[in-house]
């Protein structure tokens, strides 16, 4: 007969055998049974077979997305394809529509990671313009006066900068450390992941192209450009209550 010690040494093997072999298992069943995902409200295309990666693909594309590499692993990643040395309206509105898409899962909220894939090397200083409106546009969402749904709106284009005085008038009395904090990690695929994502697409890969990937690195579906927040929440929602991962 077994001692207490022993039956709870056996059901924690039990738990952490559960706990590796189920989300290979879930993975499975949907890529064998796509009209899981097909259901309902869904608006994106899953990809089947599924893009494999490996941690290896994912390169930092500055010191604090390197540093924060360990976060992609067992988390749901909603990536953000960015293709071109620019980032057009379009690119940048699905930037923010995503950040969005965080804070509406709520409780879900911890189980997802926002990430950008930056398909060409991009200006520090340039770049540094994305960043900063990516942290800050999102305020002026929040009122929705004809004022700043203008001033959202041409900022959105590339070419109009951030002035400090509008960072300063956007962060209020808010900590400014606090309010330029970013959750994106930006990554440069490997070029092997490209190579994978460019054939997937035909090699036509649009501003605006968003990228579902599972916990196990699966990337599964795809979103056009122009994508409706709301239904790609609808199905995030459906995966994470069904998968119980990430």
């Amino acid at each position: 007969m077994m001692t207490p010690q022993q039956k709870k040494n056996r059901l924690f093997i039990i738990i952490i055998f559960g706990m590796t072999i189920i989300p290979f298992l879930i993975a499975l069943g949907l890529q064998q049974n796509p009209e899981c995902l097909k259901s309902g409200t869904n608006i994106g295309q899953l990809i089947t077979p599924p893009i494999t990666t490996e941690p290896s693909d994912f390169i930092g594309f500055d010191a604090f997305s390197t540093a924060n590499l360990s976060e992609l692993s067992g988390h749901w990643l909603l990536v953000n394809v960015m293709p071109s040395d620019h980032c057009n309206d379009v690119c940048l509105n699905a930037l923010l529509k995503i950040k969005q898409l965080r804070l509406m899962l709520n409780k879900e909220f911890p189980r997802t990671r926002r990430v950008v894939f930056m398909l060409k090397d991009v200006p520090e200083a340039q770049a540094k313009q994305w960043w900063l409106k990516d942290a800050l546009l999102w305020r002026l969402r929040q009122t929705q006066t004809p004022t700043d749904d203008a001033l959202y709106q041409t900022l959105l284009k590339e070419e109009n900068s951030l002035s400090e005085a509008q960072v300063t008038q956007l962060i209020g009395s808010d900590n400014r450390e606090t309010a330029l904090q970013s959750d994106l990690i930006k990554i440069k695929p490997s070029e092997n992941l490209l190579k994978k994502i460019t054939a997937m697409r035909a090699g036509n890969i649009p501003d605006g192209l968003l990228l579902l990937i599972d916990p196990l690195g699966n990337i599964m579906m795809q979103y056009e450009p122009n994508f409706d927040t709301y239904k790609v929440k609808n199905d995030l929602m459906h995966l994470l209550r069904a998968s119980q991962i990430g």
